[in-house]
């Protein structure tokens, strides 16, 4: 029940009828459900245009951080470890790029750097969504989880990049390689399909004639969660770059479910209420 319903029901209650403790009681457990359901399964504070300055500085920080433990896990094997516990092999690095800039000092492949670049662009990506397009409120707890959320993703595609049996790289990382074409395609389009999405609904936002209407023009014309569309396209498309693809499958088939299954009903209760 809405929080304009149940006050609806709360006055005519008051005006025609002396509550009972029953009534009461069920107004009660009905607003206490509709409140669970919204902390459990929406992850933004929709609505709440407010200041969240320690919300924010953990997510920025975090976030920030993602590429150089990438970097960590790309360059200098960290977490190979793993790979060796459960029986497996760590793909030998391939020659350097020579570019005779600092990127030299990386000592990363071409197809290693590639995937680098695809973390710090989900980093960048999101950062700006925060201090560029998102005015609603951001807890620490839900800063700290999303961030450990997207770095545990970008984990698992640069370790089973390293590990032989689970590498998009066949070849002795060779450059380019049909997965990394391909994934590198699907990350580009998926960046720019959210990115651009959001921004024009910010700036659809900022006018006050549109207070309170749902936007739908510009990429929202194509579908009312394009940008949804967008993330889950360049989650696969780093999937597919990293692990080849069955793990881009696997990935493209858990963020449908879960937007599917959360995000949009979530987000579509949300429009109706106003």
């Amino acid at each position: 029940m809405s929080s304009s319903a149940l006050v609806s029901t709360e006055a005519r209650l008051h005006f025609t009828q002396p509550p009972t403790d029953e009534s009461i009681t069920a107004a009660m457990s009905s607003s206490d459900s509709a409140a669970h359901m919204r902390d459990k399964n929406d992850r933004i504070q929709r609505g709440a245009y407010r200041p969240s300055p320690l919300g924010t500085g953990l997510f920025l920080g975090l976030r920030a951080l993602d590429p150089f433990f990438q970097y960590q896990i790309l360059a200098h094997g960290v977490g190979s470890s793993i790979i060796h516990k459960l029986g497996g092999q760590t793909l030998p690095q391939g020659p350097p790029l020579v570019t005779n800039s600092f990127i030299d000092q990386l000592g990363l492949s071409p197809y290693r750097l590639v995937l680098l670049t695809m973390a710090i662009g989900s980093t960048v990506k999101q950062n700006y969504w925060l201090v560029g397009i998102s005015n609603e409120e951001l807890p620490p707890g839900t800063a700290v989880g999303v961030s450990a959320f997207n770095t545990i993703m970008n984990s698992l595609n640069t370790l089973l990049f390293t590990c032989s049996l689970t590498s998009a790289s066949v070849n002795g990382e060779h450059f380019p390689q049909t997965p990394l074409l391909v994934g590198t395609g699907l990350y580009a389009a998926g960046i720019i399909i959210e990115t651009l999405s959001e921004q024009q609904r910010k700036w659809f936002k900022q006018d006050p004639a549109n207070k309170g209407r749902c936007y739908q023009g510009g990429l929202f014309a194509l579908s009312r969660h394009i940008n949804y569309f967008g993330y889950t396209l360049w989650r696969t498309g780093f999937a597919v770059a990293a692990a080849g693809w069955t793990w881009g499958a696997i990935v493209a088939a858990f963020f449908a479910y879960d937007f599917n299954a959360r995000g949009i009903p979530v987000l579509d209760a949300y429009c109706e209420k106003r």
